[in-house]
């Protein structure tokens, strides 16, 4: 793939990345914030609990498709921690595509402890990215490393971490809608 098409996927990717930060913060702060009397009548966060199999489905599969594209078409090797991060990643796309099959919303037990560790080694790859010296990093420069900037886009706000971790964030969001949203008093 040459550069300019890859730059453009990077700000596609990032652009895209970007809104569903902010679409997830919204709905945790209506869910765990937002007005007590008015919780159970939002009209977003009853969207995301009627559709959040399809919308877990959906962005799922964009992350795992996405990383290998880089990895596969790209040519961008993934380090370990980017691995590790898909081990947890990958399964979530079928388990929500067996929920949707077998119209089963109860996958939230399955889906969140995988979430949650490909979540923490997210945060740990991303604080490893931008605050942590990286040549006392375990994902270092001396093989296959995140920590080159492959992904730059946004004043270097986006990058292959951030990517992931918005991922990991995005469904946790998700998941946590669909099992503490309650449409009824």
């Amino acid at each position: 793939m040459n550069p300019e098409t890859t730059h453009y996927l990077n700000l596609f990717l990032g652009a895209g990345a970007i809104l569903l930060q902010i679409l997830s913060v919204v709905a945790l702060f209506l869910i765990f914030m937002g007005p007590k009397k008015n919780k159970y009548k939002n009209n977003y966060l009853t969207f995301i609990d009627k559709h959040y199999l399809y919308l877990g489905f959906i962005v799922s599969l964009f992350a795992s498709l996405f990383s290998m594209v880089y990895s596969e078409i790209i040519n961008f090797a993934p380090c370990y921690l980017c691995w590790y991060q898909r081990v947890f990643m990958f399964p979530v796309v079928f388990i929500f595509g067996s929920a949707i099959w077998h119209k089963d919303r109860k996958i939230v037990k399955y889906t969140l402890p995988m979430l949650l560790v490909g979540f923490v080694i997210s945060v740990y790859q991303n604080f490893g990215y931008y605050f942590a010296d990286k040549g006392n990093l375990p994902c270092d420069a001396s093989g296959v490393s995140c920590y080159q900037q492959l992904v730059y886009e946004f004043g270097g706000y986006i990058s292959i971490p951030m990517l992931a971790l918005t991922g990991f964030f995005a469904l946790i969001t998700i998941v946590l809608i669909a099992h503490f949203y309650k449409k009824e008093d």
